[in-house]
């Protein structure tokens, strides 16, 4: 009855009115926005011809199978005309920027998921105006005006559902799941298709017999727990369409990462060694830019046949800087070594994240005598 009484609880909760904001194969499209020769043609930002992995894939690439994660090599077989650029991250994070003002022009309830996404909250918004789809409209045609590219967007009353949303008339379009829909919408869904299920638990609930949303709310949520542990709960609320999390405009990062495919094979391991002082100075960066440090740190290594594994180690106390990182990392990567295949891919991962103050906090002494 736990289950079902929360869900009560829940159904007597404030209606949000929440848009999920998506641009359009971004990376791509801000490439064929600077460059005219490479507009209607299927374009991969990152990686090469023989090298690396796909960033992002125009949606000219996409026709042919072409996907972003997917190695070059395999996207270059699927799609022979294949144009490969390299990233302009620092042109995108500027874009990025403009594309965050116009959002701010309706609310300061803005949480971005990444360069080119955000939720918005506008259930309460700046220019008063009562009808979310009228705002989504505005912003994608604000967001067209500003930077000349196209984004799409997904409103409803739960974050969970505007994310479906923004996906269902991609690209350059809006849609919109009311309350009175959601529910069955998500009944309707294969679960392999809900935001935060990936591949391998999408096929542990196969196995139980949980194809679809309908399948997932059929479950007791205690069955869930059994079977998902902490995730049991979320699973339970979601295949009803409940998600009561509220957009979060200062919602510290979980993970900060940085990564390499190398042009060569690495097998040797003094070399790798060397390719992990770039990757943890720059991860380091970017957590002394937004004041963060953390307790965990994830060595990620792809081998030669694209086989990928992961070590991790986390600590009693915060990371102290770019060479305890680089340290740790090394001590979790030399057992691995020799190896019998090559290394084409490093990363280095930092979580458990915190504020610096926050973790300076935790450090004071307590308690001390006479004080």
């Amino acid at each position: 009855m736990e289950g079902a009484d929360q869900v009560g609880e829940d159904a007597q909760r404030v209606i949000r009115k929440i848009i999920h904001v998506d641009m359009d194969a971004f990376y791509a499209s801000v490439e064929q926005r600077d460059n005219p020769d490479l507009r209607g043609k299927p374009v991969a930002v990152g990686g090469s011809a023989a090298r690396g992995v796909v960033a992002a894939a125009s949606y000219e690439a996409r026709v042919f199978g072409v996907r972003s994660a997917m190695p070059s090599v395999t996207a270059k077989r699927r799609c022979p005309d294949l144009i490969f650029v390299k990233p302009r991250f620092e042109v995108y994070r500027a874009v990025s920027q403009q594309i965050r003002e116009v959002f701010a022009e309706h609310t300061d309830l803005i949480e971005p998921l990444s360069l080119d996404e955000a939720y918005l909250d506008v259930t309460q918004n700046k220019q008063g105006i009562p009808i979310a789809t009228d705002i989504a409209l505005m912003i994608r045609d604000r967001i067209r005006q500003v930077t000349g590219l196209n984004a799409s967007a997904g409103i409803s009353y739960n974050k969970f559902l505007a994310k479906l949303a923004s996906d269902l008339n991609k690209p350059n379009g809006q849609a919109v799941i009311t309350p009175a829909r959601g529910p069955s919408f998500v009944a309707e869904l294969a679960v392999g298709k809900f935001h935060g299920i990936g591949p391998a638990t999408a096929a542990k609930m196969q196995r139980l017999g949980i194809a679809t949303g309908a399948d997932l709310r059929d479950k007791p949520v205690e069955f869930l727990r059994q079977h998902f542990g902490k995730s049991g709960d979320w699973y339970f609320r979601i295949a009803r369409g409940i998600d009561h999390r509220p957009v979060e405009p200062h919602r510290i990062r979980k993970s900060v990462g940085a990564e390499d495919t190398f042009d060569c094979d690495i097998f040797d391991l003094d070399a790798a060694c060397r390719e992990i002082v770039p990757l943890a100075q720059k991860v380091w960066r970017a957590c002394e830019g937004k004041g963060l440090t953390g307790r965990t740190v994830t060595l990620k290594v792809k081998y030669a046949d694209f086989q990928q594994i992961t070590r991790s180690r986390t600590l009693a106390g915060p990371v102290g800087g770019a060479e305890d990182l680089r340290a740790i990392a090394v001590g979790l990567m030399q057992p691995l070594f020799p190896v019998e295949k090559g290394v084409r891919l490093l990363g280095v991962t930092l979580s458990s994240l915190e504020s610096v103050d926050e973790a300076q906090e935790l450090q004071l002494p307590l308690g001390l005598p006479g004080l």
